[in-house]
């Protein structure tokens, strides 16, 4: 019995060696691709952007190792189960019914693992929506099948992104079904606020390196925002079902540097200044002109002489009249 039961144990030590083996040499093998998938890849897209280094260390930091255990914990079990209580192994079966010590600890133990899991979710959950001040504002609305992007900020009108056909994707050595004609162009180190819905049928605004997925739900708008650590090209796609063609509809962001952002602006008909300098000079806008007078006291003289002709007017139409 003890060398049957050492046997599986080795053998199961033997198995769990094996997998940990193969799991980090494909991933040694697969070179990690920024902002794209990577062949053969296992984990998660590099971070090009603060949320997904959050998103990052919650899977591989928290995760991870709470499900290896727990995975590893009920496969011992199964294991030390089916040989201790086998029927040539325990040929007269127990006659008890519960055991209220072990019953109490499977229903604490989970409940603390979940709220330890809580704690770090929650904390994630406030990073998404704790957005800094936005230097810029996109507005990307979800089409069959396409999408549409505004820049409010800076006057730019909505423009189409289309899928590249596959004979110019392989011309110009981008990736088919990712790249896009017309992407969306936001400078880097810039936190992006990205107003996403949809004209028609529910989608999904989601880029992996960024750490993006949000719904775009016709009639409502949702809110997400980024600040891209690197200058590059990023690639997404749309993550909800939304009709044939759900798969060629990519979402392409090209983050280049505050002088090509400005040009690209401009070439786009909008104003590289945008309406943030405008609201900004308006806000720091002195009260007092060069002159040296006050605004609010000339306005309010100005409204005492509209009132000043009413008030002498009257006496001298009664003189008038005598």
């Amino acid at each position: 019995m003890k060398s049957s039961l050492q046997g599986m144990r080795t053998w199961a030590a033997g198995a769990v060696a094996v997998a940990m083996t193969a799991f980090w040499g494909v991933q040694a093998l697969a070179q990690d691709l920024m902002g794209q998938p990577t062949p053969k890849g296992i984990a998660l897209q590099p971070a090009a952007a603060p949320l997904k280094h959050d998103a990052i260390f919650f899977h591989d930091v928290i995760l991870m190792p709470i499900i290896t255990i727990i995975t590893l914990f009920v496969a011992g079990l199964l294991v030390w189960v089916i040989v201790r209580y086998n029927a040539r192994s325990n040929p007269v079966p127990a006659k008890f019914s519960h055991n209220t010590t072990i019953e109490v600890i499977w229903t604490l133990v989970p409940v603390l693992i979940l709220v330890f899991i809580a704690i770090f979710s929650f904390r994630l959950l406030f990073n998404y929506n704790d957005m800094p001040r936005p230097d810029l504002t996109v507005k990307a609305v979800g089409y069959q099948w396409y999408w549409g992007y505004e820049y409010p900020d800076h006057e730019v009108g909505e423009f189409i992104s289309n899928m590249l056909p596959r004979d110019e994707a392989e011309a110009a050595g981008v990736p088919y079904l990712l790249a896009a004609n017309q992407p969306m162009v936001v400078p880097v180190g810039k936190t992006v606020r990205v107003l996403v819905t949809a004209a028609d049928v529910i989608h999904s605004f989601a880029l992996p390196a960024f750490g993006l997925k949000t719904d775009a739900i016709p009639g409502r708008v949702n809110e997400t925002w980024f600040t891209a650590e690197k200058e590059g090209v990023y690639y997404g796609q749309c993550s909800e079902l939304c009709g044939v063609d759900h798969a060629f509809m990519p979402i392409e962001i090209r983050v280049v540097s505050q002088a090509e952002f400005d040009a690209w602006v401009a070439s786009k008909g909008g104003n590289p200044a945008g309406l943030a300098a405008t609201t900004e000079a308006e806000a720091t806008a002195p009260t007092i002109d060069e002159a040296g007078v006050d605004a609010a006291a000339v306005e309010g003289e100005s409204d005492e002489a509209a009132v000043a002709p009413q008030e002498t007017a009257a006496p001298a139409a009664a003189a008038a009249a005598n």
